[in-house]
């Protein structure tokens, strides 16, 4: 049986749109994607798949690799006059989560849960007034305030501003201070607002194939996760972003053309038998297999014929059975879950021992092996001396990725 897998890693920023009448929960979805890539087999993250918005879409070059943006809309607008050498929490003001939270995501079939981290790293929107403000109302918006961080280009015009600026972890508040009032009559709000987020992703080797899903919900207003003071207030009380990571496994088995049939013969062959009498002290075989993937799985036998917990060869005329035994190498890259190598692991009818193999890398077309043998006890049981015996039995070996 075989499964494939998917998964990823991202960031975010915020629309604005027009001002509601009612109060609703600004919503997004955030997707990612694993899909083994053959041409780069140790690149094993998530890839983000969320359309880019706001300040990354338009400034893409300024945005480093884990850095995204998306559109949200959610509008500040200021709800009583902004007095000059106002109180921090009375004129403009950011503090937005940039600590670590944790996110479960949930596997929509299986209920396996995985962690997703995330925070705000970023910050940024246009503000917009009807008229010019006086000269020497605050200095420019393009340099951040302490804790914030420059965050690349701002432009505006003399009634809009757009501004982004990099929020440190676990930083506290932003703020800038109007020198001179800003009376109700300028009509200060914030539109285009938006935020930068990084996420650390699970490992997607490790995940089962599908599609996990899970909600983080952020809170808006004055003493939320989004904090903007107590002026500057959101039509919008809360933020949901929908994450739906997806993965896309692959795993494939190739045997070599013949490689389905096995005969057993001594080591260095029949000769030593056929011309001295010698008999041979075990019968065995190793058959080599091409295996692809990005996918922990499982192995197991099933049998024609079987002795306990193994295989068996039978032989017809004499209604004699030998034990067979099936035992399995896994190449580089693919380790028990103990993280050990696997190297002539005993494969079973019930699975036991082979539970669990996962990969460290996507593996493209590596090379394992199985090993056929019958102990020297059974052999000498099969082999007598004048009589001729045929033995044969169908053996089933399985890759399952249904890994629970």
């Amino acid at each position: 049986m075989i499964t494939t897998k998917k998964g990823w890693g991202l960031l975010a920023w915020l629309l604005a749109g027009l001002f509601a009448s009612t109060v609703r929960a600004a919503s997004l979805d955030i997707t990612a994607v694993f899909r083994p890539d053959p041409s780069n087999p140790a690149q094993n993250e998530f890839e983000n798949t969320t359309p880019q918005g706001g300040y990354c879409g338009n400034y893409p070059t300024l945005c480093e690799n884990g850095v995204f943006s998306l559109s949200l809309p959610i509008r500040f607008k200021a709800v009583a006059p902004i007095e000059a050498l106002h109180d921090e929490r009375k004129g403009p003001m950011f503090r937005v989560p940039s600590s670590w939270r944790d996110v479960q995501v949930v596997h929509e079939g299986t209920g396996e849960t995985e962690t997703v981290r995330m925070r705000v790293n970023g910050i940024g929107a246009t503000y917009a007034i009807t008229k010019p403000l006086l000269a020497g109302t605050w200095p420019g918006w393009v340099n951040a305030p302490a804790p914030c961080r420059y965050g690349g280009v701002g432009y505006g015009t003399q009634v809009w501003y757009a501004f982004f600026w990099r929020v440190p972890l676990d930083a506290g508040v932003c703020s800038r201070q109007a020198k001179l009032t800003i009376d109700e009559s300028y009509g200060f709000s914030y539109r285009d607002t938006g935020f930068s987020y990084q996420l650390i992703t699970p490992n997607p080797l490790r995940m089962s194939a599908g599609v996990y899903r899970g909600v983080l919900n952020y809170t808006v207003g004055p003493y939320g996760d989004f904090d903007m003071g107590d002026v500057m207030l959101a039509d919008d009380s809360a933020i949901s972003l929908n994450f739906a990571l997806s993965v896309e496994h692959t795993l494939k088995v190739d045997i070599p053309p013949g490689g389905n049939r096995v005969v057993l013969e001594p080591v260095g062959g029949w000769q030593s038998w056929l011309d001295q009498g010698r008999k041979p002290t075990r019968l065995l075989r190793d058959q080599t297999f091409n295996i692809w993937t990005s996918s922990h799985f499982k192995m197991n036998l099933q049998c024609e014929y079987y002795s306990n917990n193994t295989c068996a060869l039978w032989e017809s005329t004499s209604g004699h059975s030998a034990p067979l035994e099936v035992s399995v190498t896994l190449p580089n890259g693919l380790t028990d879950g103990a993280g050990q190598p696997v190297n002539r692991r005993r494969l079973l009818r019930d699975g036991s021992g082979t539970e669990l193999f996962q990969p460290g890398f996507y593996l493209d077309r590596k090379v394992g092996t199985l090993h056929f043998e019958v102990a020297q006890d059974a052999v000498d049981e099969m082999i007598k001396p004048g009589t001729a015996r045929s033995y044969s039995g169908s053996v089933t070996v399985i890759w399952d990725s249904e890994v629970g």
